[in-house]
């Protein structure tokens, strides 16, 4: 395997050329999939290793191999110079690995500090030292540059940035030789993954290796040392420096194209009437007066750091959450309800998709026909032929993988899971549809094919009302753009009109739009 260079990442490597993981030949089968299929992988002290590959590629079943989740079926695994095969991740995360996954496993009705120290509490004659517990906590959270999070504050009530800071938290709890991090910026503002990889930083310094994992070329050139692509199970390249490998390479190597945003044509503007118009809505300590219309055929992208209102106020559209003031009225109706909403021809893919928006028992086409299920209503009975049917239709239009429908939604990785959302509103007739973070952790490849069906449901009369913090995915799919901050539209333009380098300025600081004058 081809080491390659070391590139001078931001990550600092200490400890020379030491490896202290070396997967060879790698191997992980299960029913009608190889998985890992002859994985090469080498990871040294105190290196970024960058891990790039499609959704199915086998990324997600690699960690979940170190982290004692799955066993390997044939090749070799040397950690620290030593054979590794955790039987379970209490022995990974004993031996030295620690993992963040993408979908993070917090426990809801725990504390924070209860999550962080989990399965590793302190005790003194039988009896927990919470003290004790939420004074490490609370210096950890410290050290993520996040002192402002209670150790005693429920899970539950954290926003997703928040729960992403309390399983780095669980993961720097443990005295790690290497932290297996993926898509760990997925949920973060763009001011705190400047503070993520800070806190990398200072990891890899004292010698800790980081295993990254994202579909953000430009973070990997930021952040990483090295790069390693899979593809299909396959190790396809090992070790590429990571700053100085173009993106056209990087691409080929993951799905033989040679550009990361691939976006479909945009339409002329239409003059259509407004199909949703929300007027005057506020919700307390979330956002405030905001106003905001779409037309049959449009797509309108909200952009907004994460805590900036953007996720509530779909949810408040969609009638998930009560506002407190103004109205939402789609084609002449007033919503007050999701049910409403529903009926009134509303559909609604929202940013956690395993806890608000998936059946991960069942199977995908039950997911697909969750919302037209009636539609497969015969004389009593349900058609489940009829649904299989067609749900493989659009598994086959999403390339969903496995195309296998019957197949349960938790076993497919996190990008295939978003297809399922999307292509649950694929199934219905809508009339307007919200996207929260449509291709989250989605993979180059997927990403343009989602922009595809975004595009084409438009042309086919569909309102689209898009929030996503990918800028150029903002600038590049909508056709108008909203700028939210502190819980206010401060700014709002056709996309042609607006470049990443203003809208990062709006949405961080406002100064271009003081400087306008405009009112917010």
């Amino acid at each position: 395997m081809s080491a390659g260079e070391n590139g001078g990442g931001a990550g600092g490597v200490v400890g020379g050329d030491e490896v202290v993981l070396r997967l060879t030949d790698v191997v992980k089968t299960f029913p009608g999939v190889r998985a890992l299929d002859g994985v090469q992988l080498e990871v040294r002290a105190g290196e970024v290793h960058c891990l790039l590959g499609q959704n199915g590629a086998g990324k997600s079943t690699l960690i979940k191999v170190l982290a004692g989740v799955h066993h390997a079926d044939a090749g070799e695994i040397s950690w620290l110079g030593e054979p590794f095969a955790p039987a379970s991740p209490q022995a990974a995360m004993r031996a030295g690995i620690a993992t963040i996954y993408q979908e993070l496993d917090l426990v809801d009705d725990l504390s924070v500090a209860d999550n962080a120290f989990l399965g590793r509490e302190e005790s003194r004659l039988g009896f927990t030292r919470r003290r004790s517990t939420a004074a490490r906590t609370k210096a950890i959270l410290s050290r993520l540059g996040h002192a402002e999070i209670p150790p005693g504050r429920l899970v539950r009530t954290l926003p997703a940035a928040g729960k992403q800071i309390v399983s780095m938290a669980r993961a720097l709890s443990h005295d790690a030789r290497l932290i297996v991090m993926d898509e760990p910026s997925a949920v973060l503002a763009h001011d705190e993954v400047g503070n993520l990889f800070r806190i990398i930083r200072e990891m890899t310094a004292q010698g800790i290796a980081v295993i990254y994992i994202s579909h953000r070329l430009a973070e990997i050139r930021e952040i990483g040392d090295r790069v390693t692509v899979l593809k299909d199970g396959r190790t396809t390249a090992a070790g590429l420096p990571a700053r100085s490998t173009s993106t056209r390479e990087l691409v080929g190597r993951m799905t033989g194209r040679n550009i990361e945003y691939v976006f479909p044509p945009r339409p002329e503007a239409s003059d259509a009437e407004p199909i949703l118009t929300v007027k005057s809505l506020t919700r307390a300590n979330e956002f405030s007066d905001v106003d905001l219309t779409v037309a049959p055929g449009e797509i309108v992208g909200i952009a907004g750091l994460v805590g900036s209102g953007r996720s509530e106020l779909l949810e408040t559209i969609y009638g998930a959450r009560r506002p407190d003031a103004g109205t939402i009225t789609l084609d002449g109706r007033r919503i007050r309800s999701t049910k409403g909403a529903v009926r009134s021809g509303m559909g609604m893919a929202p940013e956690e998709r395993k806890s608000q928006a998936l059946l991960l028992d069942q199977p995908v086409y039950k997911n697909m026909t969750l919302a037209s299920f009636t539609d497969f209503g015969r004389a009593g009975f349900t058609d489940a032929g009829g649904e299989r049917k067609a749900a493989q239709v659009t598994a086959d239009r999403l390339d969903l993988r496995p195309r296998d429908v019957g197949r349960a939604v938790r076993t497919l990785s996190g990008g295939n899971q978003q297809k399922v959302v999307v292509g649950r509103w694929l199934l219905k007739d809508q009339k307007i549809l919200l996207l929260d973070e449509p291709t989250r952790g989605v993979d180059v490849g997927a990403r343009a094919e989602l922009y595809q069906v975004i595009r084409a449901l438009a042309e086919d009369g569909v309102g689209v009302l898009l929030v996503s913090s990918e800028v150029p995915e903002v600038l590049g799919l909508a056709d108008r753009v909203l700028v939210m901050r502190e819980g206010r539209i401060v700014h709002r333009a056709p996309a042609t009109e607006l470049d990443e380098d203003t809208v990062l300025d709006l949405v961080m600081a406002g100064s271009l739009l003081q400087s306008e004058g405009e009112p917010a």
